[in-house]
């Protein structure tokens, strides 16, 4: 039986939740994600209710890299993890 071949390696990724401030334009927020993504991010989730998106960023872009360059226009940045409720 054949395997899928396996990559030689992967690159960790941080996964976050990036919400904009209410008055960023929508040309704003589409320019500031598209760097993100020119910086080896991906954008894999954009939500309707919020303004905000959900990204994963290669080890190499450290997140407070982002807040430097555009921090002005995020209400919050909070770190996409897993939520357990216990009794």
């Amino acid at each position: 039986m054949l395997r899928k071949a396996q990559p030689l390696y992967r690159r960790a990724m941080s996964s976050y939740i990036i919400t904009f401030k209410d008055h960023v334009k929508e040309a704003d927020a589409s320019k500031i994600k598209s760097a993100i993504s020119s910086l080896g991010g991906s954008i894999v989730h954009e939500y309707s209710l919020i303004k905000g998106f959900a990204v994963k960023l290669p080890e190499s872009v450290h997140i407070d890299k982002i807040k430097q360059l555009y921090g002005h226009s995020f209400a919050n940045v909070e770190e996409d993890k897993e939520v357990k409720a216990s009794s």
